[in-house]
């Protein structure tokens, strides 16, 4: 009876471990990254390894015939990518992977001197947080680093409601979507619903999607908006202070 007892325990510690990675998964907000390899000549260059290594587990993918790849569910965070072709390494490519979206690199031209390349930095308008996801018109984003300068930003609420004239905030500080009822709206927070979002630190924030339209099936039913919050776990610190290192 003893024993039997024993393998039951067992058996269920086994199942809870075999468990747990797939809940934390669920709760992680990945993206991808795609893009296209070519040489000096402009020519696509075919079976080339793009990786980039996080918590030591690494992410990566072979180009096709035409020199493109995609690598999916990569955590959010900012990431330097590295290209091997015919023995040669090419490190320093930077990129900035966010939750549910898909980091284009566009043609990434490879240089066979294994040199670190120069940082670039794409100059955007700091009031328009449209994103540019493929095919979700009616998705806005912002980064930490947009919320780290944003005025609004020890107020959730009505940093969200500024961020589109679709979205208002009454005065009883709920937030309302055209077209929608006061609180008929949802709050996800690293992948769990919540019911509010007012005492969430803005410094622990790592990046907020809202949805005004078009919003997911994976978030529920709802005729109002969603709300994706991230918040910075210590990976997102780790690879933040990675990247100051390479400026």
């Amino acid at each position: 009876m003893f024993h039997l007892i024993i393998d039951t325990m067992k058996k269920r510690i086994l199942m809870l471990l075999i468990a747990i990675p797939g809940i934390a998964a669920a709760q992680t907000s990945n993206g991808e990254i795609i893009g296209k390899i070519v040489n000096e000549d402009s020519m696509a260059l075919s079976n080339t390894l793009i990786y980039t290594e996080s918590n030591g587990v690494v992410y990566k993918d072979l180009t096709d015939l035409n020199g493109k790849f995609r690598i999916s569910s990569i955590p959010a965070g900012n990431y330097f990518f590295n290209i091997v072709s015919e023995g040669d390494t090419m490190k320093g490519i930077r990129a900035e992977i966010t939750m549910d979206g898909i980091e284009n690199l566009n043609t990434v031209l490879f240089e066979k001197s294994g040199q670190l390349l120069d940082v670039f930095t794409i100059k955007y308008n700091k009031d328009e947080y449209k994103s540019l996801k493929y095919g979700v018109m009616s998705e806005i984003r912002i980064t930490s680093e947009q919320i780290k300068v944003n005025p609004l930003k020890f107020n959730q609420k009505a940093m969200i409601a500024a961020m589109s004239s679709e979205i208002k905030l009454t005065d009883d500080g709920q937030l309302v979507f055209r077209g929608a009822r006061k609180g008929d709206m949802i709050y996800m927070m690293d992948g769990v619903k919540m019911n509010d979002i007012s005492n969430v630190p803005s410094a622990s924030i790592g990046g907020m999607m809202v949805y005004t339209g078009g919003i997911p099936a994976k978030y529920g039913d709802t005729t109002g908006g969603v709300v994706v919050m991230e918040t910075k776990s210590y990976f997102d610190l780790y690879r933040a202070w990675k990247s100051s290192q390479n400026d």
